[in-house]
């Protein structure tokens, strides 16, 4: 049974900074800690962008040292917050695919898990990079790995969801092109599970038939109000990773709240 460990919006910051008072580097350390103690075993760490909240060498230089204490071996992708090239100069062991963009495809006895790259940029001109894309270069990559994978279901990672999530803030900058992207992976029909970040919240459900999960960041939160128009906002709630188990039946989908999670506590 395939394990994966997954963390979404990292928003590393170069030391001293802090974003709303709260510490990117020490919150994503105690994650990590809390992997290799409890999950070393799993197959991969899987990590879907917003990697640094600038984008600068020396945010992405921090991650990289810290990333290097992880156990279980990393995949990594790409979110709004990141620069496609200043990132690979710094995770210089990341291969793109054939055309330079961040996302790949990885096969295990029971999944084939693909790493989609939906970063709208260059040029980064906000707030229209915040928007994902997955352009017909990258459509086309997608065509071919999920045509490819025999009778592995699919499990697909992202940073943008693919449709409105309630959250009007966010909603405004997901993927831009949903009804591309959808069409293309329901002519498959091996897709058995959608994963994302961006929105910095727990949520699930199935969009056009296929189910979804959307985790927290291990920094901090968008608030719950669905009504918000400002996408910036946040919260200063526990951090979080998800654990990911295919089974034979299917797949079980866990969100870990590391920060307050016990373990040799009863209840008396």
């Amino acid at each position: 049974m395939t394990k994966l460990i997954v963390f979404t919006d990292l928003h590393m910051v170069p030391e001293g900074t802090k974003i709303i008072g709260l510490d990117p580097y020490d919150r994503l350390l105690a994650g990590i800690e809390h992997v290799n103690r409890y999950h070393a075993d799993a197959d991969r760490v899987i990590f879907t962008g917003d990697l640094t909240h600038r984008a600068d060498t020396l945010s992405y230089e921090r991650l990289h040292g810290l990333l290097a204490k992880l156990v279980p071996p990393a995949a990594i992708t790409i979110g709004n917050h990141d620069y496609r090239d200043r990132f690979l100069e710094t995770f210089s062991h990341v291969q793109p695919d054939e055309n330079g963009f961040v996302q790949q495809a990885i096969d295990f006895p029971d999944c084939r898990v693909v790493l989609l790259d939906t970063l709208f940029a260059p040029p980064y001109d906000y707030p229209l990079s915040h928007a994902g894309y997955l352009c017909g270069t990258r459509l086309a990559w997608l065509d071919k790995t999920l045509a490819s994978a025999g009778t592995l279901p699919v499990l697909l990672f992202m940073h943008h969801p693919p449709h409105k999530t309630g959250f009007t803030g966010m909603d405004a900058i997901r993927l831009s092109n949903e009804h591309a992207f959808y069409d293309l992976v329901l002519k498959h029909g091996n897709v058995r599970h959608i994963f994302a970040g961006h929105v910095h919240r727990t949520i699930g459900g199935s969009h056009r038939g296929i189910p979804f999960s959307i985790f927290k960041s291990p920094v901090h939160q968008q608030p719950m109000p669905f009504d918000a128009p400002n996408a910036s906002l946040s919260v200063d709630e526990p951090a979080a990773y998800g654990i990911v188990v295919v089974t034979p039946e299917g797949l079980q989908v866990h969100h870990e709240d590391y920060e307050i999670a016990k373990r040799d506590s009863e209840i008396a």
